[in-house]
């Protein structure tokens, strides 16, 4: 009698399971993509569980999707063009460039983030190994950009002076070679602009003679490392992501994939903040609005719990640390609000 109400029940299950699949709206593919702010190997093998789990929690929501496709964008604007063409279904964008393309996309969700041990404004107390920027329990859904002056000559020059009391001048800054990334970064050029512009009567990046725009924060560090430039920009714990690959060797890689830079003292007492930006809010989820299977109601609410209960798991939490992201909040279009006035601004 045991034997058969166990059999009884696996059938039941069996049949409630294949039921429930049956039920469940069937997508065939599903792509996303993130934006290049680390190397795109990194993501990529930072990212390589998602797809399993994704259709595993979809499934839980009623969709069936049969394959998720994950890519690197080549550029923020060309994750942000591609959503808004409906070629890629959802995207993971800073707020800046969600800004940008918030007439053909939506935000769905907005990642918080472990606070940071520093938010001050004062760049000399971010400097040195005695001021090592480390994580807090804290979660906050807003993080700083900063400039950093590189270890080259003029970029130590720069440091003396912030790290000593001294205000900069725009004579000092404008000297520097300057490493950035596309118009519409937040933390790669947008506040950065601004701070420019509160600092120095109203001057902008594109009013600095040595600008180079690149790809990634990846490439800055490495531009920092060479010497090759005086100054970049990036987000505030940008030191804690390239911490280990500053010191390896340039035929070694970290564990996530970084590739080494060469450099003997350590990232913090070489890499030092002369500028700290106002809050920016923090990175997106969004949606494309051009394809009507993803966009609706049934479908975002669908996504939404799924990505929130995957990054309330360790394994989640890993995916996702690509990003520095802990955790998801629902979002609204007017959360981006400021996100918006600053590029107005700077364009």
């Amino acid at each position: 009698m045991k034997k058969l109400l166990a059999l009884l029940l696996a059938v039941a299950m069996i049949i409630g399971c294949t039921t429930a699949m049956a039920e469940a709206i069937k997508m065939d593919k599903l792509t996303l993509e993130f934006v290049p702010s680390k190397d795109a190997d990194v993501i990529i093998t930072g990212t390589k569980n998602l797809p399993d789990l994704l259709k595993a929690e979809m499934l839980n929501q009623g969709y069936d999707v049969g394959e998720v496709d994950i890519t690197v964008g080549t550029s923020y604007e060309a994750t942000g063009e591609a959503i808004a063409a409906g070629t890629i279904d959802i995207g993971w964008l800073p707020g800046g460039t969600y800004a940008l393309y918030s007439d053909e996309v939506d935000v769905i969700l907005t990642a918080t983030r472990a606070g940071l041990s520093n938010d001050s404004t004062d760049a000399k107390t971010w400097n040195g190994d005695a001021n090592k920027t480390l994580p807090t329990d804290e979660q906050v859904t807003f993080y700083r950009s900063l400039i950093y002056a590189t270890p080259s000559a003029y970029g130590k020059e720069l440091a003396a002076k912030v790290n000593a009391g001294e205000a900069l001048t725009w004579d000092d800054v404008s000297k520097a070679n300057w490493a950035v990334l596309k118009t519409s970064s937040s933390a790669g050029y947008i506040y950065p602009t601004m701070w420019l512009m509160d600092n120095f009567d109203g001057k902008k990046l594109t009013d600095l003679t040595n600008v180079v725009t690149l790809s990634g924060y990846g490439e800055s560090f490495a531009q920092a490392a060479a010497e090759a430039v005086d100054v970049i920009v990036c987000y505030a714990d940008g030191r804690r992501d390239y911490e280990a690959a500053w010191t390896l060797p340039t035929d070694q890689q970290d564990s996530t994939g970084k590739a080494g830079m060469g450099r003997s003292d350590s990232i913090w007492n070489e890499m030092n903040v002369i500028g700290v930006t106002a809050p920016i809010y923090n990175d997106t989820v969004s949606i494309t609005k051009a394809v009507p299977e993803v966009y609706n109601p049934e479908f975002i609410t669908a996504i939404q719990n799924a990505l929130i209960n995957i990054i309330g798991t360790d394994e989640g939490k890993a995916i996702f640390s690509v990003y520095s992201h802990t955790g998801y909040a629902l979002a609204t279009d007017a959360d981006y609000d400021a996100a918006r006035k600053a590029l107005e601004v700077v364009q």
